[in-house]
């Protein structure tokens, strides 16, 4: 991997979470929401204790997924003209040896990373990574 500070060139695409992923995220983040409520309303009513152990399970659920989906909307494939970021990987097109079509990204010093099938255009990524892998090596 290369330095974080090398210049990569001009960006030319960025490729973020396909809008499928997150709106799964978003409705278990406002159905778990939506339970939590309505079971501490009934915690409320009945003054049971099971009521209260299901609204804070739901009330967990409800945080670990606004968590994820805000670390998820974080994670993008930017492309620039001499390489590529994806998180804290920063990568020239020399360094790249193999792009594999599960996304795993092999690189000349044995180094890998794998970019997820939940990033838009997949596909589109990957080819696009083969090309100007290949282009400059």
């Amino acid at each position: 991997m290369t330095d974080l500070k090398k210049d990569l060139g001009r960006l030319v695409a960025v490729y973020p979470i396909a809008p499928a992923y997150l709106q799964r995220a978003v409705f278990i983040v406002v159905l778990s929401f939506v339970f939590f409520l309505a079971m501490m309303f009934v915690f409320y009513v009945r003054q049971t204790v099971v009521y209260f152990l299901l609204a804070s399970a739901f009330l967990l659920l409800y945080l670990v997924t606004l968590f994820s989906f805000v670390m998820q909307r974080r994670s993008h494939v930017e492309v620039f003209a001499n390489g590529l970021k994806y998180k804290k990987n920063v990568v020239a097109w020399a360094d790249i040896a193999e792009v594999k079509v599960s996304g795993e990204i092999i690189l000349s010093m044995g180094e890998q990373f794998t970019i997820p099938k939940t990033i838009n255009n997949h596909e589109a990524v990957l080819h696009l990574l083969r090309r100007n892998a290949n282009l400059t090596g």
